[in-house]
């Protein structure tokens, strides 16, 4: 299985350089990178400072809002979703994680057709560069403002007619964790996997995210991965943490318990009589 990765919006406060020496120094394998702080520290730098510590890139972090919900327009989110997949690329990342961009007072099928019409442009670039557009469903109670995609199975379908390995999901355990229906949702989501994020939670999913460590709330985690090995899932799994409990976290000892609670979680879902873990 792949190592674990950790996303920048876990250590918030640390800058770009921080993280990756951090997380190098903790013996963390790779990391989810955010374009706001790859951008304060500078793209040929950063590109140097990963090769340095031996930093592999899960993810970058993010484009789109397709839907005109923010500042910029349709084709602006387009145009910036472009730069970032060439970013990528040039960071050999995992995936670009788009967010299609809220709802807001568009009607469904409009909102729809936003989302393929950017699609459509960034699919064969994603192609030619060889990177995953990775499309992050969320929960309506939790994402109203960001993807109106609030389905695994409405975002697997999206993603099964384009019928390419340049478009994929994400899966985050904070926001799906809870759904009675996820392990057996699974089989069918993984072949359409770029990437797990992991978090734990104390309570269902809101729109202010209130993460816990790994291991400290109520969320299945070993049986998610279990259910992940088990339907031949092989990418990459990235921490990702947020919350009351997290801005307070000493972020050394964060790393710590997060590559500690993983391997745990690893050897849990390895133990289930008669079955094997990837």
């Amino acid at each position: 299985m792949a190592g674990l990765a950790i996303c920048e919006l876990t250590t918030y406060r640390w800058s770009f350089e921080e993280d990756v020496q951090h997380y190098a120094a903790a013996g963390i394998e790779g990391i989810g990178i955010w374009r706001h702080k790859l951008s304060d520290y500078g793209e040929q730098q950063g590109r140097e400072l990963l090769a340095e510590n031996r930093l592999k890139v899960s993810s970058l972090f993010w484009a789109g809002g397709f839907t005109g919900g923010s500042a910029h327009s349709h084709d602006e989110s387009i145009e910036d979703a472009c730069d970032a997949l060439r970013l990528a690329a040039s960071l050999n990342a995992g995936c670009l994680i788009v967010h299609s961009g809220a709802r807001a007072m568009h009607t469904q099928n409009h909102v729809r057709r936003l989302l393929l019409s950017a699609l459509d442009k960034l699919i064969p670039l994603a192609e030619q560069l060889k990177v995953a557009v990775a499309l992050e469903p969320m929960p309506a109670a939790a994402g109203a403002d960001w993807p109106f995609l609030s389905s695994l199975v409405d975002a697997a379908d999206l993603v099964t007619r384009y019928n390419t390995p340049a478009l994929r999901l994400v899966l985050d355990t904070y926001y799906w964790g809870l759904d009675p229906e996820l392990e057996h949702r699974i089989p069918r989501i993984v072949p359409h996997l770029a990437l797990v994020q992991l978090a734990d939670s104390k309570s269902p999913p809101t729109r202010e995210p209130n993460r816990c460590r790994l291991a400290e709330g109520q969320l299945p985690l070993a049986s998610i991965l279990r259910a992940l090995g088990q339907a031949g899932y092989k990418g990459d799994y990235e921490v990702e943490l947020m919350g009351e409990e997290i801005e307070t976290s000493d972020y050394g000892d964060l790393l710590v318990h997060s590559q500690q609670a993983f391997d745990s979680l690893r050897a849990a879902a390895s133990k289930t009589p008669g079955r094997s873990f990837a």
